[in-house]
């Protein structure tokens, strides 16, 4: 049985079937809208899952230890959906300013004009969604950069890409561990929580499903890449990790999984920048096709 609200319960690997059903069904276009997102980040936002009526509600911790939600997925019109959630976590959970986060474009279109309503963009949750062959082919003066990249790296590499599969997942979680080890990622708990989430990912490959590219050099796991179909038109890259000590892995690991996984897709979406310099500036030098918006919605005068 599953929960119905106002019970929740926590997002658990028996909870797939049914909330990739729901998610498929509204074909989400932002990257939390996938099972293996609400699973590997679980634990870092206590994610807690219930359904009301046609709609599935996600609960998260936000960074003051408050209750937040994030968007009701399901048919339209979500306005009275939202009304209520909001309500309910000023209410039930005690929220001086409860808030929706990462909410799409989709939904603030069903919610427009609602006086009651505050609707805020968050340029950091942004996702950054890159035509497929774009990021494969490289071709133009404006991807001259990352030609070079390539270059320099078989001159110094020989090197080959194959599918992730049960033999790399040990070597693909040591790679995850020398780099938290290098970004001390036990000093920052944002790092100490991306290492588990990629942990997650890697132990329940399997039963994810996910696709994944290793790149491998003198048989050793130097770096690799995990996704899966966001939509019908576009994958979503969750996880990305490269030996720190070869740069020029991330722009060989990033056109080899395009390359080689649903060649059919139209779109690559990679995430968010979380308002990382370094991290925005290496998003926008792929130059995205567009972005993908998110926003946050609270209730008026809260």
């Amino acid at each position: 049985m599953h929960p119905e609200f106002p019970k929740f319960k926590p997002v658990e690997l028996e909870d797939r079937g049914l909330i990739k059903e729901i998610l498929w069904k509204y074909q989400p276009q932002t990257a939390e809208w996938t099972f293996t997102n609400l699973f590997i980040w679980r634990s870092y936002y206590a994610f807690q899952w219930s359904t009301y009526r046609d709609w599935l509600i996600v609960l998260c911790k936000a960074k003051a230890n408050d209750f937040c939600a994030l968007q009701p997925i399901g048919p339209p019109s979500r306005l009275e959906v939202v009304r209520m959630l909001l309500r309910w976590l000023q209410k039930e959970k005690g929220g001086k300013e409860p808030y929706i986060e990462r909410a799409d474009q989709c939904l603030i279109s069903e919610i427009e004009g609602a006086k009651d309503l505050v609707v805020k963009p968050i340029r950091d949750h942004f996702d950054y969604v890159y035509r497929r062959k774009d990021l494969v082919e490289l071709t133009g003066r404006k991807y001259h950069s990352k030609k070079n990249h390539i270059n320099k790296f078989l001159r110094f590499y020989s090197f080959t890409s194959s599918s992730l599969n049960e033999s790399h997942r040990g070597a693909c979680r040591e790679l995850v561990d020398r780099w938290c080890q290098l970004r001390r990622c036990g000093e920052d708990m944002d790092l100490l929580g991306e290492w588990e989430a990629v942990g997650q990912a890697l132990i329940h490959f399997p039963a994810l499903k996910l696709q994944g590219e290793v790149i491998l050099i003198g048989n050793e796991v130097k770096a690799f890449a995990l996704g899966e179909l966001l939509n019908k038109k576009t994958v979503v890259v969750h996880i990305e990790k490269a030996d720190p000590e070869i740069p020029e892995l991330y722009t060989v690991v990033n056109q080899q999984f395009c390359a080689k996984n649903r060649a059919d897709i139209l779109y690559v979406n990679r995430e968010q920048d979380l308002g990382v310099p370094g991290l925005r500036k290496a998003k926008l030098s792929y130059y995205p096709d567009h972005l993908a918006e998110k926003f946050q919605v609270s209730l008026a005068g809260t």
